[in-house]
């Protein structure tokens, strides 16, 4: 069966969980959907949602599961560490193709996985920096009898526009994704924020 994939980058935590929420409620299995969430951008509720606490977040290791299980995807997050994005939280496919290249000293990492799952590359760059600015992906990969609705409700929740938030990174220098850079801290994510909270839900 021929199958689509969709992959949005969401400002806050909250919007990509909430979307999370209605795909399964709309009958998504868990296990089609992938989120990757920037630790520090996410505060304190993702760690809660992965059960891991704020000590776990800088250990570079796995967290417990990252793969989303019968309670929902959100159970199932944990923490782990991508060049160039730092302390992340996520669960699902994607998340998984990310550890198992890393063990493997595998080239392409964050941008390499997304590039495999069909995002195009300069869209992969930005959604690689815009989870290093403080961001949060969902990618999630269904039939296409459930194409229409997965679209529909992944941009219900103020997802970023790609192409103005690239023009955006540019403006102020950015060329790509570098997974040398240094990842954001706290303070820089909230300045970040600050830029595009016309953007976030009242």
């Amino acid at each position: 069966m021929s199958t689509q994939t969709f992959t949005f980058l969401y400002d806050t935590y909250d919007d990509a969980a909430h979307t999370v929420g209605e795909l399964e409620a709309c009958g998504v299995p868990p296990h089609a959907i992938s989120m990757i969430a920037n630790t520090a951008g996410a505060g304190g509720t993702a760690l809660e949602d992965s059960g891991a606490g704020a000590s776990g977040a800088g250990t570079g290791a796995k967290i417990g599961g990252v793969v989303g299980g019968g309670a929902g995807l959100l159970a199932g997050l944990g923490v782990v560490t991508i060049p160039g994005l730092g302390p992340v939280v996520g669960a699902g496919w994607l998340i998984s193709t990310l550890v198992v290249a890393a063990a493997g000293a595998a080239a392409g990492g964050f941008v390499g996985a997304l590039t495999g799952a069909g995002v195009s590359k300069d869209d992969a760059h930005v959604y690689a920096e815009g989870v290093r600015r403080g961001g949060t992906l969902v990618t999630v990969r269904v039939p296409e009898s459930q194409a229409i609705m997965v679209d529909e409700i992944m941009r219900r929740h103020a997802p970023v526009d790609t192409a103005t938030r690239a023009s955006d990174y540019r403006g102020g220098g950015w060329r790509e994704f570098d997974v040398e850079a240094r990842p954001f801290t706290e303070e820089e994510i909230e300045r970040e924020r600050a830029r595009y909270k016309s953007n976030f839900a009242a």
